[in-house]
């Protein structure tokens, strides 16, 4: 059986958005030897600072790791990051090492990358992740992981220094349930808001209607900081309204594929449409509440 990995091994991380760039620090706190690669330059200086080596393509930051983590928008950038044939990183991959895609992505192109990877020696887990910055920057983001069980163990001891993870099962196992999760969100959210407009406009201030949606046993605890910032009108980027309609696509899309009915998901996905085409997508979540509270 082969061994698992540690902070003696050779780590790269590429994208350094919001997420990648916080869980690339935590690499580097723990002592991993980190090489990190961003399309946008000036995102990688903080970690050379900090001790990372800065790559000027995915493939040169994969060259000599052993574990290679990317961390990007959708299935577009991480196809990009993997397999362009110039500069994408599995090329620079070989037996044993490993492969982690941390987005969100479809199940599909999960499974398809799993089989890429495999053929060159290395193997993928696909391992979304829960959580937005704070939980990043804290170290307590969790990782729903797709892949072989023997992969998944070795690369434990990287996940950990992260967060936590749990094994959903073999390759494009992690990227269903992230999506499932997040489309659970999203409709909790969604709801809330249009709760709190029909409150609202039914004459209750909404302060009073926040406060009482919030303390029944009928919202969830991952509602709280919702129903905090939409009271307060301030809807500072987490989980931005044009990732929200992105995941919800992939929902749609991948439900159409295995004949999953996802009608509250499209229901769902055309109010985050909306509202980002009103002109806030880069805001929280929990900005869909404009639509119904005005």
């Amino acid at each position: 059986m082969t061994e698992s990995f540690d902070p003696s091994t050779p780590v790269a991380f590429l994208g350094l958005g919001a997420m990648g760039s916080r869980m690339a620090q935590r690499l580097i706190g723990a002592g991993f030897q980190v090489t990190v690669y961003s399309r946008t330059a000036d995102r990688a200086e903080p970690l050379r600072e900090a001790g990372a080596s800065v790559a000027r393509t995915p493939r040169e930051a994969a060259e000599n790791a052993r574990v290679v983590i990317a961390m990007v928008t959708d299935d577009a950038a991480s196809r990009a990051v993997w397999l362009d044939p110039d500069t994408g990183a599995l090329a620079a991959l070989g037996d044993g090492d490993v492969a982690i895609d941390a987005s969100t992505l479809t199940p599909d192109w999960a499974r398809q990358l799993a089989q890429s990877t495999a053929e060159v020696g290395a193997r993928l887990l696909d391992a979304p992740v829960v959580g937005t910055r704070p939980q990043a920057d804290a170290g307590q983001l969790i990782f729903l992981v797709g892949g072989e069980a023997d992969t998944y163990r070795r690369a434990t001891p990287v996940l950990e220094v992260m967060g936590q993870h749990r094994h959903a099962g073999p390759p494009g196992h992690g990227m269903a349930i992230k999506l499932a999760a997040n489309a659970y969100f999203a409709l909790q959210v969604a709801g809330l808001s249009e709760a709190l407009g029909l409150a609202v406009k039914s004459g209750l201030d909404l302060s009073a209607a926040a406060q009482i949606l919030g303390g029944l046993p009928t919202t969830s605890p991952a509602l709280g900081g919702v129903i905090a910032q939409i009271e307060a009108g301030s809807y500072a980027p987490l989980f931005p309204v044009d990732l929200v309609a992105k995941d919800l696509d992939y929902v749609v899309t991948t439900g159409t594929r295995v004949d999953a009915p996802t009608p509250l998901s499209r229901a769902t996905l055309e109010c985050f449409k909306s509202i980002g085409g009103q002109g806030y997508g880069h805001e929280n979540i929990s900005a869909v509440a404009r639509l119904f509270i005005t």
